[in-house]
């Protein structure tokens, strides 16, 4: 398995200290080990991936960590000689996103990009490759792992189902997902919708002048209604469109904020993986002219705080 490092037999230890990155990761852990572990999350609600840099704090934790879950694929850029420095100290490390990509049988979209979580599908993937990883490291857990992971599955599937719904409600010829970053394209590979990034795959790229004008010729050219904002980016940019549109008279609007590289704040409905997806499965839909359900997927929908 991509990323693992595997123990013989049961750990000598109780419950298992797993430390994760990003909050989509934390979500899985949380959700597949339950009360056999200890889950840390580095990156809370907000933190840019990209750009984060680990604190004293971060390298602690790490180091005491029994078992370590990070999403790979770059995402974590700065970070990536700190995991395998505990490779190399026989710390069992798995790449989360990379995992599921090798279980799901796909090859990573182009440029390595990280956002796997972004189609529930595959993210459904790394559910599974984790019970398997938690397994192998502590095979006396390993029903409960499975089990546990087996009912999360079974969750992501409906939400997978309510998000082919709600997409496949937007009107054909405005189904234009743009936003900050180029952060959403399993989603659109996902949900039949086209994606559009002001900047690149990772937030520490720079949008040039004409990509900027060659993008506001096509919002206005094809009278696409709305465009995103993101939590954990800059909104600069898609003001900047937003204003480049109206001056030549096109009505653009914000059509909300989305979760990009982070969750919603801890302990609301987004501060979880599935509220998160809600939450950009229903603000999308609606913005771009689709009919989804008030409440979303699960009534949480405008209640998420």
């Amino acid at each position: 398995m991509a990323g693992a490092l595997l123990l013989a037999g049961s750990p000598a230890w109780g419950q298992l200290r797993i430390v994760t990155t990003v909050g989509m990761v934390r979500a899985i852990a949380e959700e597949v080990a339950g009360p056999e572990a200890e889950v840390t999350g580095l990156m809370g609600s907000g933190v840019d991936p990209h750009l984060y840099k680990p604190t004293r704090g971060d390298v602690v934790a790490l180091s005491q960590a029994d078992v370590i879950l990070y999403n790979g694929l770059h995402l974590e850029g700065r970070m990536v000689e700190i995991f395998a420095r505990m490779e190399r100290r026989d710390t069992p490390v798995l790449a989360v996103a990379e995992a599921a990509l090798e279980e799901a049988g796909e090859a990573p979209l182009p440029g390595d990009d990280p956002h796997v979580w972004m189609d529930v599908s595959l993210w459904s993937h790394a559910v599974a490759a984790v019970a398997e990883f938690l397994a192998e490291v502590d095979e006396e857990n390993a029903a409960g792992y499975a089990e546990r992971a087996a009912e999360y599955r079974r969750r992501l599937t409906s939400l997978h189902a309510y998000g082919e719904e709600v997409t496949g409600s937007i009107p054909a010829g405005r189904r234009v997902l743009i936003t900050a970053h180029d952060a959403f394209s399993y989603f659109g590979e996902a949900y039949g919708v086209e994606v559009r990034g002001i900047q690149g795959l990772s937030t520490e790229s720079e949008a040039g002048v004409r990509d900027v004008e060659r993008l506001l010729d096509s919002i206005v050219r094809r009278g696409i209604p709305a465009i995103f904002v993101e939590d954990s980016v800059s909104d600069k940019n898609v003001r900047a469109l937003v204003e480049g549109a109206r001056a030549r008279g096109h009505d653009l609007r914000i059509g909300g904020t989305l979760y990009s590289d982070a969750m919603g704040p801890e302990g609301s409905y987004t501060g979880t993986y599935i509220g998160m997806l809600d939450h950009n499965l229903t603000t999308i839909s609606r913005a771009l002219g689709g009919s989804p359900p008030a409440g979303g997927f699960q009534g949480q929908h405008g209640k998420e705080n």
